[in-house]
């Protein structure tokens, strides 16, 4: 039996779970590829629905829906970016804030985002075709030992790998990154360290804050 996945809310309406990484958030194509988060969680809770989506390679914080109708306020509590989600990642290299950072160390990229059609699932940087994509950064920490560096995200925009393609294009790759990162870099973690560690949202029931926060395991 399939482990459940850690729960840190539930309620009739919806539940926030800790997803590991390696687990798909979906089921994929073929026999293989059916153990996934929705799956494990309809296990206890049969009408979960998923409203958004992690990478099978990050970790992190989900939001699922319980019921149909609380999946459409929910998915569009993500449209209207009423939803707020943070993650830590860490990167190869000393990555440091620009002079343009604001005074909590925060900066901007705003590289737009297209689909590397002859190379899918892969994304790239493309000024002509690509999508707005905006992420906010800054630096937690640098560990000169090891050079590399810890850092914050919040993406604005919710692109297909935006964090992963913005982070590679500033030249510092997450470490264990199969698909954006050098083979060194790659091989430097077991796996892709990055992690969805905060969310925050407005109950759509009630309308009472809720905000979640999960270290780490790197």
């Amino acid at each position: 039996m399939n482990a459940e996945p850690p729960c840190l809310h539930a309620d009739d309406s919806l539940l926030v779970l800790d997803k590991p990484a390696g687990l798909l958030c979906v089921p994929g194509r073929g026999p293989d590829k059916q153990d996934c988060l929705s799956a494990r969680a309809q296990a206890r809770w049969p009408d979960a629905l998923i409203v958004h989506r992690l990478d099978q390679p990050t970790s992190g914080l989900v939001l699922m829906a319980r019921g149909p109708a609380m999946q459409r306020a929910l998915s569009q509590a993500f449209a209207e970016r009423r939803v707020h989600k943070r993650y830590q990642a860490v990167v190869g290299g000393r990555l440091s804030a620009p002079g343009d950072a604001d005074a909590e160390g925060w900066s901007d990229i705003t590289l737009p985002i297209a689909a590397d059609w002859e190379r899918r699932p892969l994304r790239v940087i493309d000024g002509a075709r690509g999508q707005p994509s905006h992420t906010r950064w800054r630096v937690l920490a640098h560990d000169d030992a090891a050079d590399t560096t810890r850092v914050e995200l919040e993406p604005v925009t919710g692109r297909t790998h935006q964090l992963r393609v913005h982070l590679a294009a500033l030249g510092h790759p997450i470490l264990g990154d199969a698909l954006y990162a050098d083979a060194a870099t790659q091989a430097r973690a077991p796996r892709l360290l990055l992690h969805a560690c905060a969310l925050a949202f407005a109950h759509p029931l009630h309308g009472r804050w809720y905000s979640f926060d999960v270290q780490p395991p790197f």
